[in-house]
C-alpha cells in the first residue's frame, strides 16, 4: 500500500504528536472549515499540527526555515475504510494511529506515550461508523 506523505511520520520522540490546546491552533486552519465543523482534538509536533474535527483530519505541515510555506492536507472520515492503533509499551514509548482510505492509501500518526489514543479512536468511530 502507498503511504500518504504528510510530514508527520517519524519515530523520534521529538517529532511525535503531543496534545495542543484549541486556542493554539493556527488561525488560518479555520478558513478550511465548513458550516457545522468543530474541533474535537488537536496535536502538534515542533511546528506541524494535526486537527481532528467532527468531519475530517486536517494536517498542517510548516515547511522551510522561516515557516512561511505551509501545506494543508484534508482527510475526510467519509473516505476512511478502516483504522488501527498500536498502544505504547515499555520499550516502545509512542503509540500509533493508522487510517486506511478507500483508494488504498494509508496515513500514520505517531503520538507521545501519554496521549489517550483510545479516545482519538472513539471520536473517529463516531464519525465513520
Amino acid at each position: 500500500m502507498a503511504a500518504i506523505s504528510t510530514g508527520i511520520l517519524g519515530d523520534a520522540n521529538l517529532f511525535n504528536l503531543k496534545e495542543l490546546p484549541e486556542s493554539s491552533i493556527r488561525k488560518d486552519v479555520y478558513m478550511l472549515f465548513v458550516p457545522g465543523e468543530e474541533v474535537v482534538q488537536s496535536f502538534t509536533t515542533v511546528r506541524d499540527q494535526v486537527i481532528f474535527t467532527n468531519k475530517r483530519v486536517i494536517v498542517v505541515n510548516v515547511q522551510g526555515i522561516t515557516g512561511k510555506k505551509v501545506s494543508y492536507f484534508s482527510y475526510p472520515y467519509s473516505k476512511v475504510q478502516y483504522y488501527g492503533i498500536e498502544t505504547a509499551g515499555i520499550l516502545d514509548i509512542d503509540s500509533e494511529l493508522i487510517l486506511a482510505f478507500n483508494d488504498g492509501n494509508r496515513l500514520q500518526f505517531d503520538f507521545r506515550a501519554h496521549v489517550d489514543i483510545k479516545l482519538i479512536c472513539a471520536n473517529i468511530s463516531e464519525c465513520i461508523l
